[in-house]
């Protein structure tokens, strides 16, 4: 069973360690993670988000650069050799061999990057750290956590989201959903369903309360001393 807030795609997850601090993380669809994570700051959580993570490793002089001229040429390069996203985007979502290509090359090092993030908020004392990835079963990065949030959106306004917000046709929006999980399949593994597709007052009224148990469930978790997560009694 799930514990849901409407009915609509989003995720986060949780995680113990022996340092005891409480891991969550953000794997989300196109739904309201802006406003979700800027709610989650402002009650206190420190968020980690995987889209800047990228951007730095693929930002001028950025550790990704090399591998991906190596692996995809100088076409997905602009004349003054900064990266240009949507061609290196147009040339990997319809080609599943080159997306994996791409993923194999960035992947370890966002995932070592999210690690040296998480030891620092460990040695700084943090309750809640938020994992905001754009992918999250999909590279495994469910198994840093113990506790998954799903946001939910409809197909339509996804779709209608990513071409507003990336500029892309609609032929590039359904290639980039069909690269993604099923977000039915996203929600029935999340812990808490949250839809999107209502107000911006409903969303943001939902996080304190969510939020407030993930607390609640942390200290339980530090008063155990490391063990196992305590998993919340879960919401018909």
């Amino acid at each position: 069973g799930q514990e849901t807030t409407g009915a609509g795609g989003f995720a986060m997850a949780i995680r113990s360690v022996p340092t005891l601090v409480y891991y969550c993380t953000l794997a989300r669809e196109v739904a309201d993670i802006t406003l979700l994570s800027s709610a989650l700051r402002e009650l206190g959580a420190e968020i980690i988000d995987g889209d800047v993570l990228s951007r730095e490793l693929t930002a001028p002089g950025g550790e990704a650069l090399p591998g991906i001229r190596a692996a995809f040429g100088p076409g997905v390069f602009h004349p003054d050799g900064t990266l240009d996203r949507r061609a290196l985007g147009a040339a990997i979502f319809g080609d599943a061999e080159k997306r994996a290509r791409l993923d194999a090359l960035m992947q370890p090092m966002i995932l070592r990057r999210i690690r040296e993030e998480l030891e620092r908020l460990e040695r700084a004392g943090t309750e809640i750290a938020v994992l905001d990835m754009p992918l999250l079963y999909e590279v495994g990065l469910e198994k840093l956590c113990q506790r998954v949030w799903c946001v939910t959106l409809p197909r339509e306004t996804q779709l209608a989201r990513l071409m507003e917000r990336d500029h892309f046709t609609r032929e590039e929006a359904e290639s980039r959903l069909r690269s993604q999980m099923d977000p039915a399949e996203k929600a029935r593994r999340a812990d808490v369903v949250i839809d999107t597709s209502g107000s911006i007052r409903y969303t943001r009224d939902s996080i304190p309360p969510l939020l407030a148990e993930e607390r609640r469930l942390a200290a339980l978790q530090r008063s155990n001393h490391g063990t196992d997560h305590p998993r919340a009694p879960q919401a018909r």
